[in-house]
């Protein structure tokens, strides 16, 4: 077949060179079947219609015209689960009690009233009705009139697949689905909710079989068998077995659904506090003869060699906190209990990364001093319940051999890993494009209660010191994060190696310390944030959404390149090579630069933002309080003799300090304190800013009896003055004379935009800090953009070529809202000729200022748009002249053209050029506008 008649490309599936010969057939067989796709049910059944129903406490049991029977089980006013049997018994519970862990949380006493078409069961919280003609079911809030879900019909099952099907709203947004990688908001996509191990954007590499709506629910199929979610209208969410069994979480918020989905398959684990630190993962053995990698790498011929990469880290002042001296893939260890205690003395905690199983973890635990696992592939690669109960036996490795608490990293989790282990990405490589989609993976997960997920830094394989850096700075702000080093080249690159933050030429080192010394300092707000996960299933790393569900944007993709670490700051990571970041979306309210201190003021786009390599924009948001450490290169390295608080008064706002010992179990018997800080202060211009500090309430073992406190406060003008429980604090000359002084306070304009420092000395009660006359500076309002132009209204008017033979598509497929469909130009029998083009009718006439583009998503290369023109006429037949002429990039990542709004009903794209000069093809899997709402034209078509 010659070049120009070859069908379009599919990227080839990287073989990951480490894996066992048995997984990797395994691999290649689960990655055979989900290409194949799951097969549509032959003779689909159904239960037919309710002929009664029966009830014992809070337990509804509906018998049906055919041999299925359905069971609601009220757990609590929220929470409820309907099991349907295709045969009426119900006996066949594969899941147990591994997903759903607390099913009961006392007597409900849920109501059951016949309403003639309907039963309905009713609680406080919701009203459930179980339609008689033909059964399905309809959730309402209690109010029994605000609609929450309902089936658009029967739920259906054939020998193979069992599918429910939801009616969707008209601005119904989905999260979910575990640790998928790519955008997290999921309306109009399909979605697979299986094991594969392909690590590549579109699939999951932990997924779970639950998801959520911003109607106040969430879903956990209570099941191990393989899925596939379809949330176009209606949804079908489909599972491969003949049964269906769903819990419900009913909510007024997507945390409250977060909630209430962990209060059931478990909270998120508390990671110890080291576990937040840098980890790294190398093989220290290579001389084994059964390791499967370069046997002759220097410094890593025997498992004690660690602790002189463990002495560099500390030469270098580069904090980090654990190794995993690898013993899977062949590397074995040697040494271990004299391993572990020099790099005790260090200040690193050890871990053994495993590939066959954990035949040795009581010794290596409870002897030699391990304290943490990474469960690999080549053991739990076949997923499901299989590497479930690996996670579950790593943690009682842990937990059964120490005192210490569980951190356990893993591929393939499911629902309910969140309460066991990490999760990560699996093998990516270190580019910008993997970046890219990383960074919505990760924030993403979050909305499946996954607290800690994480990607290799800067991936596996590849990577430069330049996306090396970048991708370090924003992983610094999620709670886990870990290099792997040995896999890749050992010098890809001059200035890079072995994917150490300390093994960098300048000024690449620097900046890599710069951000990591950060996280430590930020050590106890980010523990706070741990905390607060493990007891509400709110995540520590925050998509939007969950801080701002009422703002549309923030609802869905146009913010999934940015995240919120906690309540107060916002990380808008740099995922290309540029210095200049744009499309930075702050949501309503004041925004400080972290860097700078310049205020902004949302909702609206900041672009033009200067981010060179050694800056991440990072804002924090109106009235945060954030408690820092002293700078320190690990946990317990020095005592926390000064705690800081850093101040955004803004109004009225509060936080609360979690501490514990940082390392056992004790605190799940109470032993832990917590440190309430109130902060009240002008929501803009002059005036006082009332720091209330209260006692830290609790005990645990190494809580100090009293320690010094500092604030800086960030104010345009200085204070008229300073005083803590109504005495006055000395104003101090400068710097020197304060960094000199137990108490005392200055005032540097030059900082940050101007910054109160305050010492308040050493407390051990609840005490007071006023701070008189500050100025709440006001916020640069950030600019305004249009809104994405609805595709429900656009139609195709001609495409000039399109391939409809071989790959039964058509030229709609580019505006479906679908990106695994796509438009492309013809190729069997003879490509036809650029310049290629699509012209689309809006549906009405738009003020249009930017076309979006998204390139084929399946693997493909040929086609993608190289050089381009946009047009926009109220007129098919006379365009005018382009809007925007341009350049889209040759990668897989969605582009954005943006230009001087110009208005009118339809849209023409013209494409010049392939961008990879590999054809006369043109191919799309989305073409997207922005724009708003133009007075009525002279249209004529």
């Amino acid at each position: 077949m010659s070049a120009a008649a070859a069908p379009p490309t599919r990227r080839p599936r990287a073989v990951r060179h480490r894996r066992t010969a048995a997984a990797l057939i395994l691999t290649l067989l689960a990655a055979l079947l989900t290409a194949l796709g799951p097969a549509l049910p032959a003779r689909a059944a159904t239960a037919g219609n309710a002929a009664s129903v029966t009830r014992a406490g809070d337990t509804f049991t509906v018998r049906t015209s055919s041999a299925a029977a359905a069971r609601i089980v009220v757990a609590r006013a929220d929470v409820f689960r309907i099991w349907l049997s295709p045969d009426g018994s119900f006996t066949d519970d594969p899941a147990g009690s591994d997903l759903a862990t607390t099913t009961s949380f006392g007597t409900v006493g849920a109501t059951l009233t016949d309403a003639g078409a309907y039963w309905r069961i009713g609680t406080p919280a919701i009203s459930l009705r179980i339609n008689k003609k033909p059964l399905t079911f309809a959730l309402y809030r209690a109010d029994d009139t605000t609609l929450v879900w309902a089936e658009s019909q029967p739920t259906s099952w054939s020998a193979g697949r069992t599918t429910q099907y939801l009616g969707r709203a008209a601005d119904e947004q989905f999260y979910g689905t575990g640790l998928h990688l790519g955008e997290w908001a999921l309306r109009d996509r399909t979605v697979p909710v299986a094991v594969s191990n392909k690590w590549t954007e579109g699939t999951n590499a932990s997924p779970a079989p639950f998801y959520m709506s911003t109607n106040g629910y969430g879903v956990m199929r209570n099941t191990w068998a393989p899925g596939s979610y379809d949330f176009r209208a209606p949804t079908a969410l489909s599972h491969d077995e003949k049964r269906f069994d769903a819990w419900y979480f009913a909510g007024n918020s997507l945390k409250d659904v977060l909630d209430g989905y962990t209060d059931v398959t478990g909270k998120p684990f508390l990671a110890p506090m080291w576990g937040l630190e840098l980890g790294n993962a190398d093989c220290f053995n290579a001389s084994n003869p059964n390791y499967q990698g370069d046997h002759n790498r220097a410094r890593h011929q025997t498992t004690p060699d660690v602790v002189g990469y463990a002495a560099d880290a500390r030469a270098a002042d580069m904090p980090s906190g654990w190794i995993l001296p690898n013993d899977g893939y062949g590397c074995g260890y040697t040494a271990l209990p004299s391993t572990v205690a020099a790099l005790n003395e260090k200040g690193f905690r050890t871990g053994l990364w495993t590939s066959t199983g954990l035949s040795g973890i009581d010794q290596e635990v409870g002897t030699a001093g391990s304290r943490a696992v990474k469960t690999d592939v080549a053991w739990i690669g076949s997923g499901y319940k299989y590497a479930f109960d690996g996670v579950k036996q790593a943690v009682a490795g842990i937990e059964d051999n120490s005192d210490a608490r569980r951190f356990v990293w893993t591929v393939d989790g499911w629902a309910g890993t969140q309460r066991n282990a990490v999760v990560w990405t699996g093998d990516t490589s270190g580019t910008w494009d993997a970046m890219r989609w990383h960074v919505p993976s990760i924030a993403g997960a979050g909305l499946s209660g996954l607290n800690y997920a994480s990607g290799d830094i800067d991936g596996i394989f590849g990577g430069s010191p330049q996306t090396y850096v970048r991708d370090l700075q924003w992983k610094a702000f999620t709670p886990a994060f870990m290099t792997m080093s040995g896999w890749g080249a050992t010098n890809p690159s001059a200035g890079y190696q072995d994917k150490q933050p300390w093994r960098f030429a300048e000024p690449y080192a620097s900046i890599n310390r710069k951000y990591l010394q950060l996280k430590m300092r930020l050590m106890p707000y980010l523990y706070t944030m741990g905390r607060t996960a493990n007891e509400t299933g709110v995540p520590s790393t925050r998509a939007l959404v969950l801080e701002y569900p009422d703002d549309p944007v923030a609802r869905g993709n146009a913010t999934s390149g940015e995240f919120m670490a906690g309540d107060s700051f916002l990380v808008a990571p740099v995922v290309s090579d540029t210095a200049v970041r744009n499309g930075i979306y702050l949501p309503a309210g004041s925004w400080t630069d972290y860097w700078s201190g310049k205020v902004y003021q949302g909702p609206g786009w900041l672009d033009g933002y200067s981010a060179p390599l050694d800056t991440l924009p990072l804002f924090v948001r109106q009235g945060a309080v954030v408690p820092m450490w002293p700078q320190m290169n690990y946990t317990g390295e020095k005592a926390v003799s000064t705690l800081t608080y850093d101040v955004y008064p803004r109004g009225d706002s509060t936080f609360s300090l979690y501490e514990d010992d940082g390392l056992t179990r004790a605190y799940q018997n109470g032993a832990y304190a917590r440190q309430r800080v109130d902060v009240h202060a002008p929501a803009a211009g002059r005036g006082d800013a009332v720091i209330s500090v209260g006692a830290a309430d609790g005990s645990y073992t190494g809580k100090a009896a009293a320690r010094g406190y500092e604030f800086t406060v960030h104010s345009a003008t200085a204070p008229t003055s300073v005083s803590v429980g109504g005495a006055p604090l000395p104003a101090l000359a400068g710097k020197a004379a304060y960094d000199s002084a137990s108490s005392g306070w200055y005032y540097d304009p030059a900082d940050r935009a101007g910054v109160l420092w305050i010492k308040a000395g050493s407390r051990s009660e609840a005490f007071t800090v006023t701070a008189a006359g500050i100025t709440a500076a006001p916020g640069t309002p950030v600019g305004t953009r249009s809104a994405p132009i609805p595709q429900t209204g656009w139609k195709v008017v001609t495409a000039d070529s399109q391939e409809t033979a071989g790959e039964n598509g058509a030229a709609a497929n580019a505006i479906d809202g679908d990106p695994a469909t796509i438009w492309h130009t013809k190729w069997s029998g003879g490509a036809a000729p650029l310049p290629h083009e699509i012209q689309i009718d809006l549906g009405a006439r738009y003020a249009v200022d930017g076309l979006g583009y998204l390139p084929r998503q399946d693997g493909g290369v040929n086609g993608r748009i190289g050089r381009y023109e946009v047009y926009v006429s109220d007129s098919t037949t006379a365009w005018g002249s382009p809007v925007a002429t341009g350049s889209f990039a040759d990668t897989a990542a969605a582009q954005q053209a943006s230009f001087t709004a110009a208005s009118g009903r339809y849209l023409r794209l013209r494409v010049l050029s392939e961008a990879g000069g590999r054809g006369s093809w043109t191919s799309a899997a989305e073409i997207t506008a922005t724009g708003a709402k133009a007075p009525p034209g002279a249209a004529t078509g």
